[in-house]
Parts: C-alpha cells; structure tokens; sequence
C-alpha cells in the first residue's frame, strides 16, 4: 500500500477513535436518567439526592470544556484527548463500583472532567487530522455522533439497566475507552504545542470555569425549583455571581499578553453565528428530549427501553444524514443549508403541536419526531464546520471548545424554559379545571396540592393510583390531567420551535459562505 493511500486509512481510523470518545461523553449526559429509579433502591435514598449524579456531570463538564481546549491547544490535542479518555475511563471504572452515593457523586465529577476532554478535543482533532473535501465529511461524521450520543441515552441506558443493572451504563465505558485510546495512540496524528513556552493563564482558567459553573448551578437550582422566582436569592445570587465572574475574566483576558482565550476570536463571523446556532441547537433541540421521554414513559406507558426503541425514528437520522452532510456542506451554501433545516425544525415543532391530543398515541407525533431528527442531522455537523472556518489552527481548539460550550449551556437553559413554560401551562389548566371536579373541602385543598407538588412529571402516576381511583371523580381526574400534561406540552413545542427559529435567523443574518470572515 502506498504511503498515502495508507495514511487516508489511518485517518478514518483515527475519526474512529474519535467518535468513540465524545459518543462516551455525550452519552453520560443522559444515560444516567433511566437508572435513577434503580439507584434509588440500590442506595436507599430519594430522587432528590440522586439528582447530583446528574448535576455533578454536568455542572463540572460545562465549567472546564474551555479550559482542557486551552490546554490541548498549548501541550498538543492528541495527548490532552488521550489523558481524559484515561480520566474518563477510570472514573467511569470507580462509578460502577459505587457502594454510596457521595462516591458516586464525585466518581461522575472526576468523570465529567474527561468527558470535557473527549467532546472538545475530538471536534479540534477532527480539523487538524483531515484536510480538504474529507474535511467536511469527518466533521459531518463526527457532528453524527454528538447528535445521536444526545438522543440515544433511554435506549441505550434503557437496555443496559433493565438487562445487566445500572452499573452497567459506567462498566460499558472501560473497554469502549480502551480501545478508543489504542486507536487515538495509534493513528491519531498529535497537535503542535502552540503554546511551548507560554506560562499557563491560572486566573483566566478559574474565572472562566468559576463564570460557568456558577451560571451553570443557578440554572439548575431554578430547574429544580419552578417555584421559586428568579428573583429568589436562591437563584439569583447564583446569576448574579457568574455576571460577575464573567466581566472579571473579560476583564483579565484583554490585559494578558497569552490569554487563555483570545476574544479576538469573536471577530469571526461564522464563530459568532456558529455560537446562536449551538446554543439553539442545545436549547430548543437537545432539552426537548427530556420532556419527549417524560411523556412516552409517564403518560403513553412505555418502558425506558421502549421509549428508546421509539425514539429511533428522531435519532436514527443523525446515523444516516451524518456522512453526507459535509459533503453537501463543500457543495452548497452552509449558511443556507443550516437556517433551512432548522427551519424544518420549526416545521417539525409546529407538526407535534398541533398533532398532538389528551389521548396521545404514537403515530400522532411520528411525522414531528422525524422532521426534528433530519433538522438535528443535517444542522449539527455543518454547524461543527462553519463554525471553525477561517480560525487559525492554534485557536481552533478553543474556537471548539467554545462551540461546545454554547450547545451545553443551551441544553441547560433549554431544560430550564422548556420546564417553566410546561409547568406554567400545566398548573394554569388545572386551576381552571379544577372547581368543575366537584370536590369540596379539606379533599380538594390537598388534593390540588398534591398535583400542583408533582407537577406534570408525576400527574399521570397520582392521578392513575389505586386511592384515586377509588374516588367517585376518578375519571373526570384522570382525564384533566391528560388535558393537563397536553396543553403544557403544546406550550413546550411551541416555546422550543421559536427557540429554534431564532436559530434559523441568526443563522441567515450571521454567517457567510466566506472563509475569510
């Protein structure tokens, strides 16, 4: 075999070791979901304390996606992905180990800190590894797999916690991480050390991470707590202190002679647009999923592997679409290509709207969930793409991690919104119905609080319990609950495709078709 045509191979290779990475670290973003109610019994404790298996992973991996890309950039982007695939791999090793929660717990924050890696560094690899046409396609490949890693977590997680028990979603890593890391040694090409001499900016890191995970844990704690007003000190001093931290690193950044971030990267047009359509990408695409399992689990009856199976009509197309988008990307206008097929999101958020009923059966939502899932397909890798287009190598680690960033902090404001306007709608149906019931008293004071307690996540299950249906208002319960959850739910299709749409806009306003930008 000739030495180039050997080398074309060893790239594919390397875009194999690649996705195996960030498949692993968008994976445990969701994965860990379908598993709660396991953990809960295993560990003898409430959801309430086992929500920190989740938030620990995402809290720490958004809070230093920035700064592990600053570091591949300085000491070389194959050596950085390959310690945090052995981070991830061992931390993944002590997670399915776990005998108690705060082991657990801190197991998935050591954990998020290679999964940081892994997702930020394989896009960077993907540029310096692959040059010219090819280009496209392993960004499209590798755009794929983050898209199908986000939707796949019930299916996945589903099968492995119902066939082998939750230890199973951390044990599956150990040996999918080895390979992945024979792979990257082997045929990953390394990186220059662009930063070879330059001193470490310590303080741009910790405002940077500190910024993100304050605004980060603010979020959260509103999404836990739809009750609480923004204004609750609660929430607010949270927000309040990443504003804070945020102008402070700014501030830092435009007096250091080697920041960690060059902010002259925000010059860059299609960086810019790249950002709004990440974060549209996270908050109106991405966090639709949880309320999607939400609904098939709790009120359509399915199991965590049959809403998985499900769906695959959503997910299946990011395995498909995913090769050809760069392609199509190197042949047509990028810019136009994504502001349409988000708008076919738009499209597609409009369709489960308005297909949608109280007595909601799958093929009702079908035609939405696979117009979403070509939206997601053909968005996300174009927007890896052109979003790094015109960026020098050295700052492309950056420049990615940055997109990384955006589409993470989206999913979590998304969850957040997307939470409030359900729950608002919800709540607003029920007070409205809830007179016509016919209770009265003591019964009807407790029992609107018990379903205003539960929100719409936990109606469907009180509303369908053996002691409501001894009452003599069973039905007429049960059936304005149903109405409940589907006004609410109408709401959150409709609140996430102006999310998306806001995308499309940006996108045609922002980007250009110019790599110099």
């Amino acid at each position: 075999m000739k030495p180039d045509q050997e080398q074309g191979q060893h790239k594919w290779i390397a875009l194999i070791a690649m996705s195996l990475g960030v498949f692993m670290a968008l994976l445990d973003v969701t994965v860990v979901n379908v598993a709660l109610p396991t953990m809960a019994e295993d560990f003898n404790t409430t959801f309430g304390d086992l929500q920190w298996v989740l938030n620990a992973y995402t809290i720490v991996f958004a809070s230093v996606l920035l700064i592990v890309s600053k570091l591949g950039d300085m000491y070389g982007r194959k050596r950085m992905f390959m310690i945090s695939m052995v981070v991830f791999v061992i931390a993944s090793a002590v997670n399915g180990m776990a005998t108690s929660l705060p082991v657990l717990v801190v197991g998935r924050a050591f954990q998020a800190i290679g999964g940081a890696g892994l997702n930020s560094l394989s896009m960077a690899l993907v540029a310096s590894n692959f040059d010219g046409p090819s280009r496209g396609t392993g960004m499209g490949i590798l755009g794929s797999v983050i898209g199908l890693s986000t939707a796949s977590g019930p299916l996945v997680g589903g099968y492995l916690v119902e066939t082998f028990g939750w230890p199973s979603i951390f044990y599956i890593n150990v040996p999918i991480g080895i390979i992945a890391f024979y792979l990257a040694f082997k045929y990953v090409k390394e990186t220059p050390s662009y930063g070879k001499g330059q001193k470490i900016d310590f303080l741009g890191m910790i405002l940077s991470g500190g910024a993100l995970f304050t605004f980060v844990y603010g979020l959260i704690e509103k999404e836990h707590n739809f009750d609480w007003a923004w204004t609750d000190p609660r929430v607010m001093s949270w927000l309040v202190a990443g504003m804070v931290l945020l102008a402070a690193f700014i501030f830092v950044e435009l007096r250091k002679p080697n920041p960690m971030m060059n902010l002259k990267l925000f010059k860059h047009a299609n960086l810019v647009g790249g950002i709004f359509v990440a974060f549209a990408l996270g908050a109106g695409i991405y966090a639709i999923n949880a309320y999607l399992t939400t609904m098939m689990q709790n009120y359509m009856g399915y199991s965590a592997f049959s809403t998985g199976l499900h769906q695959l009509v959503m997910s299946i197309w990011a395995l498909i679409l995913g090769p050809i988008t760069g392609r199509l990307g190197d042949r047509y206008s990028k810019r136009w290509l994504i502001a349409g097929f988000l708008g076919l999101g738009v499209v597609a958020y409009l369709s489960l709207a308005f297909m949608l009923s109280p007595n909601m059966t799958f093929m009702e939502i079908v035609p939405g969930l696979v117009l979403l899932g070509i939206s997601n397909a053909m968005v996300n890798p174009l927007v890896n793409s052109v979003g790094l287009e015109g960026i020098e190598p050295a700052e492309t680690g950056m420049a990615s991690g940055i997109l990384n960033v955006f589409r993470q902090f989206g999913v979590t404001v998304g969850i957040v919104m997307l939470g409030l306007t359900q729950a608002h709608n919800y709540e607003s149906y029920l007070n409205g119905h809830w007179n016509g019931l016919g209770l009265t008293g003591k019964l009807s004071t407790e029992l609107h609080d018990v379903f205003t307690k539960v929100s719409a996540f936990g109606g469907h299950e009180v509303a369908f319990s053996s002691r409501m249906s001894a009452l003599p208002q069973a039905k007429q319960i049960q059936d304005m609950v149903m109405a409940a959850f589907h006004n609410g739910m109408v709401a959150t299709f409709l609140t996430a495709g102006a999310i998306v749409l806001v995308g499309a806009i940006a996108a045609a306003i922002l980007l250009n078709d110019s790599k110099e930008n």
